[in-house]
Formats: C-alpha cells, sequence, structure tokens
C-alpha cells in the first residue's frame, strides 16, 4: 500500500483485474500469464531492469534525441512509466508529464524520483488495457518494449487505439520495441547483469511458436537462493507493428531505428514507430 502521502499524488482509475484466481487462465504451460501484475517480479528485477546506467542513458535521450522534442508545453504520456526514468527528464524540459502503470511498487519509486527532483508529474495507477483520457495527451510514448504483453492479439491492437483515442488531433505515440529483426541477431545468448549488494541476473530468451511470441526467463542469484520469473510477450517486425498502427487508426506511420531518427536497417538495435492522429 502506498503512505497517505503518496495516495494523494497516485490516482487510481478503474479497478484493477483481479489476477489472483487461483484457479488460473486456462492457458497452457508456455502460454502467457497475466505475469506483468506480479508486483514481485518488478521489484526482484528492478535493479537489472531499470539500473542507474540506464537512468542516465534515458537522460540523454530525452535532452538531446529528435523524436523526444516536442512542442513546449505538450502534454506527454508514459504508458507503462515502470519507475519513472522517462519522466524526470520530460518534466525538466517543461513538458506536462503523466506517468500510466499498473504496479504500485514501481509508482512508489516514481514518485520517489519526482518528489527527489522536485518534478510535478501526475502518476495514475491503471491498466493500459483499459486506460483512455480522451483527447488527454500531444503525445504517448510506450518504451522499453512495453508492448505485446497480452494473450491476445486482440488486447494489443486494443491498447493502439486507446491510445489513439487518448491523443488530441494531431498527436503523436511512439513504441519502441525490440523488433524481430534485431532479436535475431543476437537471440540465444544469455545475459548476466552483476548487481552492487553482490548477487546477479542472469536473462535467458527463446522464441515461441514461429517468432510471434517471446518467453524470456529472468534469475535472481543472491547467496545460496535462486528466483525465477518468466515474462511472454508478442514479437513483431517493422511491418507488423506499422500495419497494427494502420488497423489502429494512426496515420503517418514511419518506423525507425532509434530516437534520433535514423533508419531501421541491421544496425538498428531498437525499433521504433511512431503514428499521427488525424
Amino acid at each position: 500500500m502506498t503512505s497517505d502521502a503518496q495516495e494523494q499524488n497516485v490516482r487510481e482509475v478503474r479497478e484493477v483485474r483481479d489476477v489472483s484466481d487461483a484457479g488460473g487462465t486456462g492457458l497452457g504451460e508456455d502460454s502467457p500469464q497475466e505475469w506483468y501484475a506480479d508486483d514481485g517480479l518488478w521489484v526482484d528485477f528492478a535493479p537489472a531492469m531499470f539500473s542507474g546506467d540506464r537512468a542516465d542513458t534515458v537522460a540523454a535521450l530525452v535532452r538531446e534525441a529528435a523524436l523526444l522534442d516536442f512542442p513546449a508545453g505538450s502534454r506527454v504520456l508514459d504508458l507503462c512509466c515502470g519507475p519513472g526514468l522517462f519522466l524526470v527528464p520530460l518534466a525538466e524540459r517543461g513538458y506536462q508529464v503523466t506517468g500510466v502503470d499498473l504496479s504500485p511498487a514501481m509508482l512508489e519509486r516514481a514518485r520517489a524520483a519526482c518528489d527527489r527532483a522536485g518534478a510535478d508529474v501526475e502518476l495514475v495507477r491503471a491498466d493500459m488495457l483499459d486506460y483512455t483520457e480522451p483527447g488527454g495527451y500531444d503525445v504517448i510514448l510506450n518504451v522499453f518494449t512495453s508492448f505485446g504483453y497480452f494473450t491476445d492479439p486482440a488486447d494489443n491492437l486494443q491498447v493502439l487505439r486507446n491510445a489513439r483515442r487518448s491523443l488530441a488531433p494531431g498527436g503523436r505515440l511512439l513504441v519502441d520495441v525490440m523488433g524481430k529483426e534485431v532479436l535475431a541477431g543476437w537471440i540465444g545468448r544469455p545475459q548476466a547483469v552483476d548487481l552492487p549488494d553482490g548477487s546477479y541476473v542472469v536473462q535467458r530468451d527463446t522464441v515461441l511458436d514461429s517468432w510471434r511470441r517471446l518467453r524470456t526467463d529472468w534469475t535472481l542469484v543472491r547467496g545460496d537462493t535462486a528466483r525465477t520469473s518468466t515474462i511472454h510477450s508478442f514479437l513483431y517486425s517493422a511491418a507488423e507493428l506499422h500495419d497494427l498502427f494502420v488497423e489502429a487508426g494512426f496515420t503517418d506511420v514511419e518506423i525507425f531505428g532509434d530516437f534520433d531518427g535514423g533508419p531501421y536497417d541491421h544496425h538498428s538495435r531498437r525499433l521504433i514507430v511512431q503514428g499521427r492522429t488525424s
């Protein structure tokens, strides 16, 4: 639970869907579950997912990257904001910033980061499958592969439709993911991250369903104990995500390989898709 002071700054819209049903989802063992609602996952693996180095990188991106340069005073939503790495740099540029996330623990960390920086940011606890704020934003960001979480492809499309509805005319959505083309270059090689307390995290990725989905196993090793969590998400090529944007009603859909607006090619490390509302 958040403290009284935090509750003043973190508002909850709509009832969060119950994911604690002991009966499960009825899916197969290797099917995506509602893993993203497990607060323990985010707490345990946050030091590896959201390291201090990544925070410094994000701050530099927001200051310098062409795709993150918005008109003064723009209303910017960070959809799936996590611990708020983008929130403070965006607020420091003078934008009106909102962060939405389902995780109470991540929202608490985001609030703490904003308070330390004196950043005026609104935080909302909500599921991106349900969240809309009609015409409420000029820009929506969805970064760090925070798209494709849902078992039903129609739900992932609905997230894009919700974003379109939440944008003012002429607004834009940017989605940043690990594209199929990028992932193909290094899939299968486990990655290890050493943490300051002496523990370490191992990440192993496995492609499923003929490159339709990705399974990522995170293992935290601390002393003689290990804790493993599994993340499932859909994989998209540039063409597939482009077409999904079009199906959701976006216009002027563009594909980039970085936040500087560079081309998406064999040198790219990220897939960034931008669409606009008419």
